[in-house]
């Protein structure tokens, strides 16, 4: 479980996207960034297609409530653990209880945080992906918030 303390501008759930649904009217969607996604995946031990969370901006505040392992990947973000510089293209430990920051992007737009085991929400057409405008998949179909809990 991980505790969204700061949700930042737009930070969502993202996949590989949709596939298949096109002739339905429904995008593919997924993250901006494929390759950032899926190197974080890598990093962690993930499937390439697992999902995570694509954060634009920032700053965004992360508290874990379990042990597990992240990578930060895409833009560089300045990122602290309980204040603590960390590094973006590396596979870090996180204790019970910790708080990932991730302050305002320093260069480009967005960036990845992937997490031991992906965020596991409910699939929708074979997606965890969260569709802004279709307003499904991911947490509610939505933008996370602050206050929000995550699987």
């Amino acid at each position: 479980m991980i505790d969204v303390i700061r949700a930042g501008l737009l930070t969502t759930i993202q996949d590989l996207g949709r596939h298949g649904y096109r002739h339905l009217g429904v995008a593919m969607g997924g993250a901006l960034d494929r390759l950032s996604l899926e190197v974080g995946n890598r990093l962690v031990g993930n499937r390439p297609d697992a999902a995570g969370l694509e954060i634009t901006f920032g700053p965004t505040v992360l508290r874990f409530l379990r042990a597990t392992r992240v990578a930060i990947t895409g833009t560089e973000f300045g990122a602290t653990l309980d204040g603590k510089p960390v590094y973006s293209w590396w596979s870090l430990p996180v204790q019970a209880g910790q708080e990932l920051v991730l302050q305002a992007a320093r260069r480009g737009m967005r960036g990845y945080v992937c997490i031991a085991g992906g965020v596991d929400v409910l699939p929708m057409l074979g997606s965890r992906s969260t569709d802004l405008a279709g307003h499904f998949g991911g947490l509610g179909g939505r933008a996370l918030r602050d206050g929000d809990r995550l699987p």
